[in-house]
């Protein structure tokens, strides 16, 4: 035999005990009624055949099984044979509570099915009805409210007096308790001795126990006014086990009909409970057996009954038996279809179809507001039907607490937005239903009685939105305009208040009527198709709030959680022992400056204490101030509260450091590893995720000190930023310094006024994250993280290098006297190099060339800054190339060449490619220069040094790239030019200083006449560098009047003059490129200075070098003055002694001797401006060549 199942247990099974059962659609009465039934639970047994007792069978006599047990009968046991019509309260919430995925969604009705039918009599019936009715979403909870119960109650208890008065004020002055008749427990004795007969068998009267007496005189099996007082909870005192598992059962709040059953009459869906006993035989596979006294014939209401009966449990037929006097008479089958056409029993189903869905209409219409409780109530004989607000009427006269619906209500709301919850990433426009049905139930609770219920709900508010997508617009996530919750807005066209649509206004009701929120003015409306169209009034608390931005979002999360601590900390016991704290005083937030800091020394210990805390984590080890036991639900609640706060912070941190608002950005981060800090204190083992979240907070707080030292100029505003503090961070704080002090990630988060201490603090940020991937064995699971981390390494890295580098630099400039290198200088390259080394190291570990080539860059450039440290001071005569400058700059270009190695081609990133090309270009030109200008003689031959310099040239030329179209290429063309010339001028003076070698000269003349012609035509494509032009040109005259000197015949220096000569007239275009910019001078001068105002001759332009120009002007003219003097006596001494010339001879004597003349006038003349020369130079030049091309400018 099975055992009864005991209170609340088949709670979890409920819909897994039997497979549903899908009923067929039935046509009755001629009119067309659907109805359907799906069996979502039963606790009965297979169905059993009924017994057919023998005529003349005594049912006052009872039977043997009378009120035992039975395999028959099922694990409800006596429940279904001996159990009254009477419904129990609070029976609609324990079907709701086992099939919360129906409530607030799918169906429209919850009740017991005896509810279902005394509402669809209403019309026929002259009884009293009295329900209670409650809101959930689009579905309506319905329960029979025994008004005679309550005030038997009130009377005992003090209870529901506010009630009672106003019943007995407005309803029934002269109320008094009604007593069941004789009859009544006479009739119900004998329908139980029939039913226990029916599965007997045997039909004979067999001795029973004694009890049995007790149920023949008085009440059957829980029919007394005790057993039903026993059902109602106190108003307001539950059990302490509810407040602690919002989970848990309560007497009353179970669910325990024998069948639950999905019926859907019509388009209304019902999930009704029922008790009816079926039974197998006869021509179908179920049958609903009735018992009737023969002298009484069946009446409108009993075939109603019957006929809703058959239908909710989907029975296609009935067996009567009659009697008279307990005696049995006879036995009829009846289909259920031809119950409405019974005899004296006329009724039509399509009226029935009608009543139910005008009062579903009327209900849903006025019944608008989740968590409240309504009253269904008709008087009995009465033709009006009244419904009231009993929560708005409580509130009115008494504390909310007084109605015991209240906690029943809270629950199935809280449990309906669980449900909901678990659901949410499916769909999130239900966001909106959620959030209305926890902000209804949070309405109904009282923190001091239900702590968890309220922190669960507010937690389960802060969940809704979104924090892990901070970058997505609101609008995508969630609906915007009107109501998100669909159930409410199924007919949202608002019908005007007319009769037509039931009396919705109280305006034309008696006086007495006040307190209804709607009225039925009579029954026989309910008859009328549509007379009550459902209104489904739109609540604007139902859509989900519209964040206008990330900070509100945040924040709207915040005060969730606040509410949420708040309910668990008020529930800790030990509260009394922690020192009171004050949420209206600030917690200072400690502020830092280099004095205090202690530097990155202090830095290192704090990090030491900070990884050896989070390795006693890993080991589980916990502690909470405030005395909450671990595995309580205040320690979940907490943890989880804790670790949301810390998600918002850490969103609002990343938001302002998009708004470049660091101070603020800095704050948020502190809050957001407080929060961390303390959940790491409570959380005896860190899940991944949490470690993963933390990594992330670290990186972050690095990210925020790198900005704030990277923008000191505002370090005033982010301080302010950075103080500043709301009363909801203050209050959140409160709580966290419950359990922990918070300072476990203090070294990362003060903001200091030490830019190396920032810089630091920012490296131990993302040391710290990599540490954590590392001994959390996360690395591989979170490649990404493990990425970004060991970037922004290798660039904090780089950073602090820098810094290291700059410092080293500026000491260097200040180091004016002193020839040696400094210690402090020596420290500060180690310092500096070793950063980079590391930061090269973790770029290479993530394959990032690119990084690892821009660090590579950077060490070459300190290698060049230890190069220039160790030239000798500069005003030494004996200034010399040193072996350390040497070693130095080769070294930075070992780092150049490992860069471009790293990079490998320069389609993998065309501008650091590029940069690295001319930095490496600059350390052989640099080198090159340095030796050729301070020439190591005492170490070195000069044929060795000359090698070298020109070795380095080349080289330095071929990193030079003069092709490439870019920013860069002016510079590189200039700088090319530049190499050219200075080779030229190498090879130059190598000449002039060699005797000996003739084949070596000539090798160096070619040299010197091949790099002069690169240079000019190089200096030729820029436009901004003419005095560079002129000195190469002018060289290469000078190397024209050397070659001459030691030409010996007449014709070959006329030859070679007449080339100087032509050089001179090719730097036309230079001097054109000089008057232009001394034109656009003048012209600016006179509109800014008045005439009276002279300026001096030395004053420089922007883009031209006057006293360069002055100098090289008057080597032009003297070295022009002495080729024309030479040529005009070569030419006439040839003339002589030829005795003849051609025409062309004597017209270049004669523009030789005439330009000469000009030249000599003009050099004689003292008070010519510069930009007169130049005009008179171009004139010289434009006679000397008419038909020349000119130079630079001028082509």
């Amino acid at each position: 035999m099975e055992e009864p199942c005991a209170a609340g247990a088949a709670a979890p099974l409920r819909g897994d005990a039997e497979e549903p059962k899908q009923g067929s659609v039935l046509f009755l009465g001629g009119n067309e009624v659907k109805s359907s039934a799906v069996v979502k639970y039963s606790s009965a047994p297979p169905q059993a055949a009924f017994a057919r007792l023998q005529e003349k069978t005594d049912l006052k006599l009872p039977p043997a099984n009378w009120l035992r047990e039975s395999a028959k009968l099922g694990p409800a046991g006596t429940s279904i044979l001996g159990n009254s019509k009477k419904s129990k309260p609070f029976s609609s919430f324990g079907m709701a509570y086992d099939f919360i995925d129906s409530v607030g969604n799918d169906v429209d009705v919850v009740s017991d099915s005896e509810n279902i039918k005394k509402l669809l009599k209403i019309p026929y019936s002259k009884s009293h009805v009295s329900m209670a009715v409650h809101r959930i979403g689009r579905t309506l909870l319905l329960d029979e409210l025994d008004i005679q119960e309550l005030f038997m109650r009130s009377s005992q208890t003090g209870d529901w007096t506010w009630l009672k008065e106003f019943y007995q004020r407005l309803i029934d002055q002269k109320w008094q308790r009604k007593k069941k008749s004789k009859e009544h427990w006479y009739q119900k004795a004998i329908l139980s001795k029939f039913l226990y007969y029916s599965i007997n068998g045997d039909g004979a009267a067999q001795p029973v126990p004694s009890t049995s007496k007790q149920h023949q005189e008085g009440p059957v099996a829980g029919e007394g006014d005790e057993a039903g007082r026993a059902s109602w909870p106190a108003p307001f005192e539950m059990p302490s086990s509810l407040s602690e598992d919002p989970g848990a059962s309560n007497q009353g709040l179970k669910n325990d009909f024998v069948r639950n059953i999905l019926w859907t009459f019509e388009d209304i869906h019902m999930l009704v409970g029922s008790n009816m006993p079926i039974f197998g035989g006869g021509r179908y596979p179920a049958v609903s057996l009735r018992l009737r006294d023969n002298n009484k014939p069946i009446n409108v209401l009993t075939g109603i009954d019957y006929w809703l009966d058959n239908l909710i449990c989907n029975v296609p037929e009935l067996v009567m038996c009659f009697h008279v006097n307990g005696i049995v008479q006879k036995y009829e089958m009846i289909k259920t279809e031809d119950i409405p056409n019974l005899e004296n029993s006329n009724f039509s189903t399509k009226v029935i179809k009608d009543i139910a869905q005008n009062i579903l209409s009327f209900l849903k219409s006025n019944c608008t507001k989740e968590g409240h409780t309504y009253w269904l109530f008709k008087a009995s004989g009465s033709d009006i039907v009244k419904l009231y607000d009993l929560t708005t009427l409580c509130e009115e006269t008494e504390d909310k607490y007084q109605n015991p619906f209240t906690m029943p209500v809270a629950i199935l709301l809280y449990k309906v937005a669980c449900n909901m919850m678990l659901k949410k990433n499916q769909n999130k426009k239900h966001y909106g239903t959620i959030r209305t049905l926890l902000l209804n139930c949070l309405k109904l609770l009282d923190n001091g009685r239900h702590p968890q219920i309220i922190a669960s709900a507010n937690y389960m508010l802060s969940e809704l939105f979104q924090l892990d997508e901070p970058k997505k617009e609101d609008s995508a996530d969630f609906p915007i305009n009107g109501n998100s919750d669909e159930s409410y807005s199924e007919e949202e066209e608002e019908m005007p208040d007319s009769d037509e649509n039931g009396s919705y206004s109280n305006s034309s009701d008696p006086p007495d009527d006040n307190k209804a929120v709607a009225i039925i003015k009579s029954v026989g409306e309910l008859s009328v198709p549509e007379k009550y169209k459902s209104v489904h009034r739109i609540r604007p608390s139902c859509a989900f709030p519209v964040c206008h931005g990330t900070e509100e979002r945040c924040r709207l999360v915040l005060n969730h959680v606040l509410e949420g601590l708040k309910s668990v900390d008020s529930s800790v016991k030990k509260e009394g022992d922690l020192p009171a704290a004050d949420p209206s005083t600030p917690i200072p937030l400690k502020y830092e400056d280099e004095s205090t800091s202690g530097g990155p020394e202090s830095l290192e210990k704090q990090m030491a204490l900070f990884l050896d805390k989070m390795g006693s984590f890993q080991k589980g080890k916990h502690s909470s101030q405030s005395g909450m036991i671990p595995g309580s639900w205040q320690y979940k609640m907490k943890l989880q509260l804790i670790l949301k706060s810390s998600r918002a912070y850490y969103v609002l941190s990343d938001a302002a450091m998009i708004l470049q608002k660091y101070g603020r950005a800095l704050r948020y981060i502190k809050l957001a590893l407080q929060c961390h800090d303390t959940y790491c204190c409570l959380c005896g083992s860190m899940l991944p995720e949490v470690l993963v979240f933390l990594c992330q907070c670290l990186t972050l707080c690095g990210d925020i000190q790198l900005m704030l030292a990277q923008n000191a100029n505002n370090r005033a505003a982010y301080l302010e930023e950075y103080n500043y503090q709301t009363k909801e961070d203050q209050e959140i704080l409160h709580s966290l310094h419950r359990e922990s002090r918070c300072q476990v990630f203090a070294w990362a988060t003060d903001l200091s006024t030490d830019l190396e201490y920032q810089l630091s603090v920012s490296c131990k940020c993302y040391e710290a994250a990599y540490e954590i991937l590392l001994f959390s064995n996360l690395k591989n699971q979170n490649p990404e993280q493990h990425v970004q981390v060991l970037k922004r390494m290798g660039n904090i890295r780089n950073e602090i290098g820098v810094f290291y580098m700059n410092q080293a630099a500026a000491v260097q400039t200040e180091r004016v006297v002193s020839k040696n290198v400094s210690t402090t200088e020596q420290q500060l390259w180690k310092k500096s190099f070793s950063c980079f080394e590391e930061g090269i190291q973790n770029f290479e570990s993530i394959d990032d060339a690119t990084n690892a080539a821009l660090l590579l860059c950077n060490t070459g450039r300190l290698m060049r800054i230890c190069a220039q440290a160790h030239c000798a001071a500069e005003g030494d005569f004996k200034r010399e190339f040193s072996p350390e400058e040497a070693l130095y700059y080769n070294k930075a270009i070992d780092y150049y060449l490992k860069a471009l190695r790293s990079l490998g081609k320069r389609d993998v990133h065309p501008a650091v490619w590029d940069s690295v090309n001319w930095e490496l270009s600059t350390t052989y030109f640099t080198m090159a220069t340095l030796q050729q200008d301070y020439a190591p003689l005492s170490r070195k031959a000069q044929e060795q040094i000359e090698k070298e310099v020109s070795e380095a040239m080349m080289k330095s030329l071929k990193y030079c790239d003069v092709d490439t179209v870019s920013e860069r290429q002016p510079l590189c063309q200039y700088r090319a030019a530049t190499i050219h010339h200075r080779l030229a001028s190498m090879y130059h003076s190598c000449l002039r200083n060699q005797v000996g070698d003739e084949h070596l000269r000539k090798q160096h003349r070619v040299l010197a006449d091949l790099h002069y012609s690169k240079a000019v035509r190089l200096f030729q494509l820029l436009k901004d560098a003419p005095c560079e032009f002129l000195r190469v040109q002018l060289e290469r005259v000078a190397f024209a009047e050397f070659q001459m000197a030691s030409q010996n015949s007449s014709a070959g220096k006329l030859k070679t003059l007449s080339g100087a000569l032509d050089i001179m007239t090719k730097t036309k275009g230079a001097f054109q490129l000089i008057r232009k910019e001394l034109v656009a001078e003048t012209e600016q001068i006179s509109k800014d200075k008045s005439p009276a105002e002279s300026v001096s001759v030395n004053d420089s332009s922007a883009g031209l070098n006057k006293e360069e120009v002055l100098k090289l002007l008057g080597i032009f003219e003297s070295r022009m003055s002495f080729l024309l003097l030479q040529s005009i006596k070569l030419l006439t001494s040839s003339k002589k002694k030829i005795g003849g010339s051609s025409n062309e001879e004597e017209a270049a004597v004669k523009t030789n001797k005439q330009v000469y003349s000009l030249l000599l006038r003009a050099t004689a003349n003292k008070g010519q401006s510069l930009l007169e020369r130049t005009e008179l130079m171009l004139t010289l030049l434009e006679q000397l060549s008419p038909r020349s091309e000119g130079g630079p400018g001028g082509q």
